[in-house]
């Protein structure tokens, strides 16, 4: 298997890896626990690559490996019930869990406990996986390399996941042409056209994307009603209309 390598400039997370690299050699017992899509299970396998990893939400199989085996990461550990179960003596167990619901339980269980902080509170890491991700996406749809991907317009409420997904969306959508918006558009309101008044219900989704980006382009209602074509009391009519104002 090829060596998983992983890479942050935050400084909680260097603390849990340079404390997490210290029990290689110990048999305890250590717990990571964040949000989904964090970056836990890729750090624990750099750092334990010949671990054998087993999902708890298999409990029976669990108590099997933990009989013959004495390193382990546990994943999905939130799947875990009954802690009792479990024998982590003389063994050097990793768990990842994406909450724990009995923290005091917990706290006995296991030597050391890590609390993995979500991407929006790594934003040195949000940087550098901008940068990674962006490369290898451009590479995979064969794209040029000039799209610069704005940062406010990603998407850290999934963490990684949909990081990736926004990334992927802005230099997707970067690359559309007029001819791709109008089958997109068609194939949106083929969908959704349904009801007694559809030229007002879908005109929003024409006119305010125009307005916005008249906005962003001229900075000036004046320069964007010549461009438009509208005097300047029916543009602001519509810029209120849609609460662009």
């Amino acid at each position: 298997m090829k060596p998983t390598q992983f890479i942050t400039q935050s400084p909680q997370v260097e603390s849990i890896v340079k404390s997490l690299t210290l029990t290689q050699s110990l048999f305890v017992s250590s717990i990571i626990i964040g949000e989904p899509f964090t970056g836990k299970k890729q750090l624990v396998r750099s750092l334990f690559p010949k671990a054998l990893y087993i999902d708890a939400r298999n409990i029976e199989e669990l108590k099997q490996v933990l009989q013959t085996h004495n390193e382990v990461v546990i994943y999905n550990f939130d799947a875990v019930n009954n802690l009792d179960e479990l024998n982590f003596e003389n063994k050097r167990i990793i768990a990842i869990a994406n909450e724990v619901r009995y923290r005091s339980a917990i706290e006995k269980k296991f030597a050391f406990i890590y609390d993995m902080p979500a991407l929006v509170q790594r934003p040195e890491d949000v940087k550098r996986l901008i940068k990674e991700f962006t490369q290898i996406i451009q590479n995979d749809l064969m794209l040029e390399s000039s799209k610069v991907i704005n940062v406010e317009e990603v998407d850290l409420s999934e963490n990684i996941k949909s990081l990736k997904a926004s990334i992927y969306r802005q230099l997707i959508t970067s690359t559309l042409d007029s001819r791709d918006i109008e089958k997109i558009l068609f194939n949106y309101l083929y969908d959704n056209m349904e009801g007694k008044n559809v030229y007002r219900d879908f005109l929003e989704i024409y006119e305010r994307p125009l307005l916005q980006a008249g906005l962003a382009k001229f900075k000036s209602q004046l320069k964007l009603s010549s461009v438009l074509g509208l005097n300047r009391n029916t543009l602001r009519k519509k810029i209120h209309e849609h609460n662009l104002d």
